[in-house]
Formats: structure tokens, C-alpha cells, sequence
């Protein structure tokens, strides 16, 4: 004798407005037990719902796109008393582990959007049975196959364009393209992308659009910090004496005069260290393997502008003076200040200084301007007592961060090469030498 079975959504936890994904049979089916006869989609999950009999199946009430909830009918499936059970209540918690009655109608598990994650092997409901909870792209069986015939591991598309973040065949493309133009470096390698979170739940908010400055610079940025590994090393300097010099040279010049700060002082004190330390005035090679010096010592101060943030480039700084450097530099920060810099003008650079010294601060660990190897950090200086060895002294210390690409500098040369940027801020006389 045949029966017929009502399969029907379980408790799924008070959850309302279910998403139908997709619909994996249809009327004169032949399906056998426990196979999956639909995928539902909440915020945080994708449910199979697997038939509780073998049998054919009789008619399909939901579709794609539709919307369930707790007990709305899904199919009926004409079964024989062999295979027919009776359909218990699940409970699905909001996390990837299910523990089910002993007798299921439906086998729930739920899967967590993509993220990097061992496999989780849980027990089902029958003894000594094994089902194991994977990561699962949200991609329907149609995409799949698109991506299997592109050679496409789907797994590795990590956002998707479809609603609530469905991959589709578009996006499929879009990442055989960025593989074929080498354009994968904004996420990185198997890093799964932040997921979007509507915060006009918690209150009001106000959209606003990043300028082109900034996302351009917040693609960089990102490149560099899954590329490079970067360590910052930290130390401050003596600047009492240069500090004195610099504002007797001041005091001298016109009241219409560029007046000489104390940036450029450290310019020429990095390019003297550059000189003496060649690897800090490099790149490496993209594939990694040889190390390109330059002879040339061109130097990218970061100047913060209303549109974010710039680095022009001041060239040739070994061979000009300090009223020279004073004057370009005073000329190439108000022109990025008013969007007027050229991109040739922001190119070319060695290493790059940034400083918030007008600011405040103690420390920072400012990123590598790549594929520049190093660049110098620099926060306000102040008064502090200093021991010299026989009583403590008023000393203007300046607190100097160094990041470097430790593929290229070790610890030892990152710790000389600010001794030696120390040496030469402390006694500018050195710089003559």
C-alpha cells in the first residue's frame, strides 16, 4: 500500500520569510531517501531539505524565489509503507552543528558563509552515520555547472552579486577576467571579503561616497598589507642642537621667505643613510628573486589634503640645498592641496617620509609606500629630561618610526640604518662629511 507525504518546512528557529533558492525536483520523480528536495537560504544559513521517503514525487508547491515559513508544504511524495515515516519537529540552531530526533522527516544543516574553516564532521540521527558540514558557495546548481566548465573553483569567489550575496554567472566571468589580467591582489589569495551589514537597523546613518583618492589609495594599501611582511621599528633622536640651528637660519631670511622646517632636515639625514645603507634605496623584483638598486634619490613626502591622502615626489634631493628643498617642497604640497599635482609628479619616489608632527601622537607604524622598500614615520617632537650621565638635562626628542619589507631588510639593518638617521639629525655637522 502507497502513501502519500506532506513534506513540509520544519522549526527553523522562529525564522520568518525564508528565501527559496532552488527547487531540486518536480512532479514524476523518482527519489530516493533522505535526498534533497529543495535549498532554503536565511541571513546566516543554507538549509537542505532532504525527503523523509522514497517514492515519487506527486506535486511541488514552491518555486525559486519564494518565501516560506515554519510549516508551509513544500511537495507530497507517494511513498510506500516501507519508507514512510512520520514527520517530528527539527530545531535548527544558528550554528554549523545540528542535532536532530532520533526518527527525521528532515535532515537540517547549516552552512556559515564562506569563510576559511577546517570541515566540522557532526553525527546525524542515525547511529554510526557521518555527515560532514563544509564550507558552501551560495551559487545555485545551474552557476556550478557554469564554473566547473570554465575550470573554476567556486569556493574561491568570495563575494557574489546576486541578492544577499548569490553568486552568479557574471560574477563567474568577472573572476576569470581578474585571473587573467593578474587584478586579484585587492582581497588577497583565499581571503574571504568583509561581509555587508545594514546599520540603519541599530539607527540613522548618512551615506557618503569615498573620493577617487581614496579608494584608489585604499587599493594599494590593501595590496601592500597582504604582500609585504612588514615590521616597524621604533626610536626617537636628539633633535635639541638642529632644532636651534634651524631657527637661526629662519631668523635670518626675509619675513616673505620660505621658511625652513624641520622636515627638510630629515630629508637630507635619510638620503645621507640611503647613501650608506644602498638596500633602503631598492625594490624588489616581482618575482622576488633579485634585489633592483637605484642610484638616483627621490623622496615622496605624504601630504593630507581634503580628498585624502598624496605623496608627491621630490627628485634628485642628494644634489639640492635646504632652501632649495624648502621652496619645491612648499610648492608641490600646495598643489596637492588644491588637486593640481601631475601624476609624473607622483612617481618615481625612493622611499617616503610621513609625518604627523603638526599633529601629535608618540609612535605610529606607517605602511610601505610599495614598491618602495621603507618608509619613515615621524610624530611630534617635545621636551623631555634626558640622563646624561650626570644629571637629567631638557632635550627635544623626536619619535621616529621605521617600516621596512622584511623580505629584503632583516632586524639588524633596519636597527643601523635608523642608528645612522639619528646620527646624522643629532649632529647636522655630519652631513657635510
Amino acid at each position: 500500500m502507497a502513501l502519500l507525504i506532506e513534506i513540509k518546512v520544519p522549526d527553523v528557529g522562529n525564522v520568518a520569510d525564508i528565501d527559496v533558492v532552488d527547487v531540486l525536483v518536480k512532479p514524476g520523480d523518482k527519489i530516493k531517501l533522505e535526498q534533497t528536495l529543495a535549498v532554503l537560504e536565511t541571513d546566516k544559513a543554507s538549509m537542505d531539505l532532504p525527503c523523509s521517503a522514497a517514492g515519487t514525487v506527486q506535486e511541488v508547491f514552491i518555486k525559486p524565489g519564494d518565501k516560506v515559513s515554519e510549516g508551509t508544504l513544500i511537495a507530497t511524495v507517494l511513498a510506500d509503507t516501507a519508507s514512510a515515516v512520520e514527520a517530528p519537529v527539527l530545531s535548527v540552531p544558528e550554528v554549523p552543528v545540528l542535532s536532530v530526533p532520533e526518527v527525521p522527516v528532515l535532515s537540517v544543516v547549516e552552512v556559515a558563509k564562506p569563510i576559511a574553516m577546517p570541515p566540522v564532521t557532526v553525527h546525524d540521527a542515525r547511529p554510526e552515520t557521518l555527515v560532514a558540514a563544509t564550507q558552501v558557495a551560495h551559487a545555485t546548481p545551474a552557476v556550478r555547472v557554469f564554473a566547473r566548465e570554465l575550470g573554476v573553483d567556486i569556493q574561491k569567489i568570495t563575494t557574489g552579486t546576486g541578492r544577499k550575496g548569490r553568486i552568479l554567472k557574471d560574477d563567474v566571468k568577472n573572476f576569470v577576467k581578474k585571473i587573467m589580467t593578474g587584478d586579484t591582489a585587492q582581497t588577497g589569495s583565499g581571503i574571504p571579503a568583509m561581509p555587508s551589514v545594514d546599520f540603519s537597523q541599530f539607527g540613522e546613518i548618512e551615506e557618503q561616497n569615498l573620493s577617487k583618492i581614496k579608494r584608489l589609495t585604499g587599493k594599494n594599501l590593501s595590496r601592500v598589507w597582504l604582500n609585504l611582511p612588514m615590521v616597524t621599528y621604533h626610536d626617537e633622536v636628539d633633535i635639541t642642537d638642529m632644532e636651534a640651528f634651524r631657527l637661526a637660519l629662519n631668523a635670518e631670511k626675509a619675513k616673505d621667505e620660505i621658511k625652513v622646517t624641520g622636515l627638510i632636515f630629515i630629508m637630507k639625514a635619510l638620503t645621507a643613510a640611503m647613501q650608506q645603507f644602498p638596500q633602503f634605496n631598492a625594490s624588489l623584483s616581482a618575482d622576488g628573486e633579485k634585489l633592483l638598486l637605484k642610484k638616483y634619490f627621490n623622496m615622496g613626502i605624504a601630504v593630507d589634503t581634503p580628498n585624502g591622502l598624496v605623496v608627491p615626489v621630490l627628485r634628485e634631493v642628494n644634489r639640492k640645498g635646504i632652501n632649495e628643498l624648502s621652496t619645491e617642497l612648499a610648492e608641490l604640497s600646495s598643489k596637492a592641496r588644491l588637486g593640481k599635482l601631475m601624476p609624473a609628479q607622483m612617481q618615481g619616489g625612493c622611499i617616503t617620509i610621513s609625518s604627523l608632527g603638526g599633529i601629535g601622537g608618540t609612535a605610529f607604524t606607517p605602511i610601505v609606500n610599495a614598491p618602495e622598500v621603507a618608509i619613515l614615520g615621524v610624530t611630534r617632537a617635545k621636551m623631555q629630561p634626558v640622563w646624561n650621565g650626570k644629571e637629567f638635562v631638557p632635550r627635544l626628542m623626536l619619535p621616529l618610526d621605521l617600516t621596512y619589507d622584511h623580505r629584503v631588510i632583516d632586524g639588524v639593518e633596519g636597527a643601523r640604518f635608523m642608528a645612522a638617521i639619528k646620527q646624522y639629525l643629532g649632529d647636522i655637522r655630519r652631513l657635510l662629511l
